[in-house]
């Protein structure tokens, strides 16, 4: 079946790590979102796929254009970022008269309930949650949608829309839609008036994960890293110990009295070690650097980033170029025990989590000796003095 994947958004809620990345480029066990929502789209049923991109948009053309698809797989680009009715409609001229699916190319679903929705006629994912008012809910009665409602007070279900759909042919007409009320063209007006029309169905989602705000790009690789088989290459030292489900791409190297214990990730071009210490679900990017005495706990270290020696760091996410000096100790849980809360656009969200350490933009620098306090965002570029308590974001 023909296929959308939207990849436009600017992802402001996952700055700073977007600052200069499109959020479908951020890294998930060693492929771009977008390319993994890619592959799982092929192989559930995609016959073409047509990507909408904007922000940063030729950094998700090249990372498509270097790979190799079963089927056709072109961009078209959104200009503007009007709301993701609008971006379906830049996709409008490059689609047949048929039913088409549109998925979220900053999202995870599970491949067997995608496989179903690729086989439905009109349908739209649908998630359980504990507390739906933060989420468009769908209005379900025996298996069919009757409507969605955006962040309700009184939610009517605690199944939420996971922005996979089956839309019928007829829904190409349907695309200029009015503006919602916070001024963007909402693909959810062209659900409610499939579901008026047509009888479209609520897939149950096993898995499935909104790649939206940092925290969950480390959930994002803690699923998929932890699906993956144990693969070893590079230049392991034999005195090195490699744990469970370890993977260490070529030209990676690991240095004489490493543990790493897996599910870890270690990417072509890393240098671990020696003495060091990897463990919980951990990412290390291409070309970044953990050295000796440092421990890397559950966390997302991207490209060219350094960690270099004396360090510890949790629970975590380090964009590129990001450099920890020596002794810079992160603190990821609270005294007290409650989740730590983490600035999402301007205000304090809890990450849901009882430990979180720290976000740092591109190109941080940490002076010596510093310690930095759970839940702090630092932007990229900014600098952190020898010695120093970081307490406030910065």
């Amino acid at each position: 079946m023909q296929t959308v994947v939207l990849a436009a958004g600017e992802g402001t809620r996952m700055r700073p790590l977007t600052a200069n990345t499109p959020k479908p480029m951020l890294p998930v066990a060693g492929k771009p979102l977008v390319v993994r929502c890619l592959e799982d789209a092929i192989e559930s049923g995609a016959s073409r796929v047509v990507v909408v991109v904007g922000y940063e948009a030729d950094a998700v053309r090249t990372a498509i254009a270097e790979r190799d698809w079963s089927v056709p797989v072109e961009t078209v680009t959104q200009t503007e970022q009007r709301g993701t009715a609008d971006a379906v409609r830049t996709a409008r001229s490059e689609l047949e008269e048929a039913p088409f699916v549109v998925l979220n190319g900053d999202a995870l679903y599970d491949r067997e309930s995608l496989e179903e929705l690729y086989d439905s006629d009109a349908a739209v994912g649908s998630y359980r949650v504990e507390n739906p008012s933060s989420y468009g809910v769908l209005r379900v009665t025996d298996g069919r949608v009757e409507g969605v409602v955006e962040k309700p007070a009184d939610p009517p279900s605690n199944l939420v829309n996971t922005g996979a759909y089956v839309f019928p042919a007829a829904a190409l007409a349907w695309l200029d839609v009015d503006e919602s009320e916070r001024g963007e063209l909402e693909l959810t007006d062209v659900l409610q008036r499939a579901c008026e029309t047509t009888d479209v169905r609520s897939i149950p989602f096993d898995r499935w994960l909104d790649v939206g705000r940092p925290w969950e790009l480390l959930a994002a690789n803690e699923w998929k890293i932890a699906d993956l088989d144990r693969e070893v290459g590079g230049d392991v030292s034999d005195d090195a110990e490699l744990r469970g489900t370890v993977i260490v791409e070529n030209d990676a190297t690991i240095e004489p009295g490493v543990v790493i214990e897996g599910p870890a990730y270690v990417a072509a071009g890393s240098h671990v070690g020696p003495n060091a210490y990897v463990r919980g679900t951990t990412y290390l990017g291409p070309d970044t650097r953990v050295g000796h005495g440092v421990e890397v706990k559950n966390s997302v270290v991207m490209a060219d980033s350094a960690v270099p020696h004396l360090t510890y760091l949790g629970d975590s996410v380090l964009g590129e170029d990001v450099n920890l000096g020596a002794g810079t100790t992160v603190a990821n849980l609270r005294h007290d025990g409650e989740p730590v809360e983490l600035t999402v656009k301007g205000d304090r969200v809890s990450t849901g989590r009882r430990k979180f350490g720290i976000v740092c933009g591109d190109g941080v620098r940490t002076g010596i000796n510093c310690t930095i306090n759970v839940g702090i965002v630092l932007s990229a570029g900014a600098t952190v003095a020898p010695g120093e308590t970081v307490l406030r974001d910065r």
